[in-house]
């Protein structure tokens, strides 16, 4: 055999990488740091991550609701998790958007890292003592903090708590969350809302998807040095919110806190 040919047969055996970034590809799992729980070490490596809502043709067609999944993406594209609603079809179709959910947030390998719990709770601010809360936890099993609405009349709040119930950072909301034709901005600050933290953001994704489906685009963005922990509820925090401001309610979508337009 020639030199040529053999080189050919060396080329050919090798397997093919798929490029950084290349749709379906998965981030690289990085070291895991010391101290943080299995699974968010992905969450020490980026300082955003994209949270995209599969579309579900059986209920764009149908209006027949079916569990929500989302690909969880860091700014190259590489997917770094993936999340699927598990509730029956009963609570989905019956309590819509203010349904309770179980939340599992999974690797590349499908095992589950990160839980999230929300139990039926009113979101209006008639009812102050029964406000949203969502429970995380990671590994499941394991609270690493809480996501807890706060009374408010005109302007969606929440905190960012710790594994204790204290509260860690806020989330202030703005006035009207009904995104005609743009982005929709939830500040997250720090604790006594002096400065600005990071982002979390309901991307526009066109007319189309926007009038037919309730398949949501989130970009969540925070410091890189955040506590993991933090970061992993702040993700939990995307869901709330995409429930109870833009999933349909029948044929409709939430505006602004407990009010349906």
């Amino acid at each position: 055999m020639t030199n040529t040919r053999r080189t050919r047969a060396v080329r050919m055996q090798q397997p093919v990488m798929q490029q950084p970034g290349a749709p379906g590809g998965w981030m690289v799992q990085p070291q895991v740091p010391v101290g943080c729980p299995p699974g968010l070490e992905y969450l020490t490596q980026v300082d955003q991550v994209l949270v995209h809502q599969q579309t579900e043709l059986l209920e764009a067609f149908t209006g027949f609701e079916t569990n929500n999944k989302y690909e969880i993406k860091n700014s190259m594209g590489q997917r770094v998790y993936f999340a699927a609603e598990d509730t029956d079809c009963c609570t989905r179709n019956i309590c819509g958007n203010g349904r309770p959910f179980d939340m599992k947030i999974m690797d590349n390998v499908g095992k589950e890292v990160i839980h999230l719990s929300r139990p039926l709770r009113c979101s209006t601010c008639w009812f102050p003592c029964c406000l949203q809360r969502v429970t995380v936890e990671a590994p499941p099993g394991q609270v690493i903090g809480y996501i807890k609405q706060a009374w408010s009349i005109c302007k969606p709040k929440f905190y960012i708590q710790n594994e204790h119930g204290d509260d860690i950072l806020r989330i202030d909301g703005p006035c009207f969350t009904c995104n005609i034709c743009g982005d929709v901005q939830f500040q997250v600050l720090s604790k006594d809302g002096s400065a600005q933290v990071g982002q979390i953001s309901k991307q526009w994704s066109g007319i189309v998807k926007e009038m037919f489906t309730d398949a949501d685009n989130f970009g969540v963005s925070f410091p890189m040095d955040l506590d993991v922990k933090m970061k992993a509820v702040m993700l939990g925090a995307v869901f709330l919110i995409d429930y109870m401001f833009f999933e349909q309610a029948g044929d409709k979508k939430q505006d602004s806190v407990g009010n349906v337009i």
